[in-house]
């Protein structure tokens, strides 16, 4: 996979991490395969950003592999629902903690 090369050839250049985006306002974030990808060839922290719009979106990033979760976008157009976001990233990340 051509993301996965580049972000391994971002962390053997001296990156700290890896940002993977969708695009701002972005219809969907981006698939739960390629950011499994990108994850299983990386010993840096991956950041997904771009298209996350509820808490299960944010949750199957999570669970996907994503180390940080940006959501720009909704934080500006919904800050109700970011409450909502936050509170899956923590469960799911603290879930992803407990298994490793």
């Amino acid at each position: 996979n051509v993301a996965a090369a580049y972000a391994l050839a971002a962390q053997y250049l001296g990156m700290r991490f890896v940002y993977l985006e969708a695009g701002s306002g972005a219809p969907e974030p981006l698939s739960p395969r390629l950011i499994k990808t990108v994850r299983s060839v990386l010993d840096v922290p991956l950041v997904v950003g771009g298209g996350i719009r509820n808490e299960e979106q944010a949750r199957r990033v999570v669970e996907s592999g994503a180390d940080l979760v940006v959501t720009g976008t909704l934080a500006e157009r919904d800050v109700g629902a970011l409450g909502k976001v936050i509170a899956a990233v923590k469960d799911a990340g603290s879930r992803k903690k407990s298994r490793t």
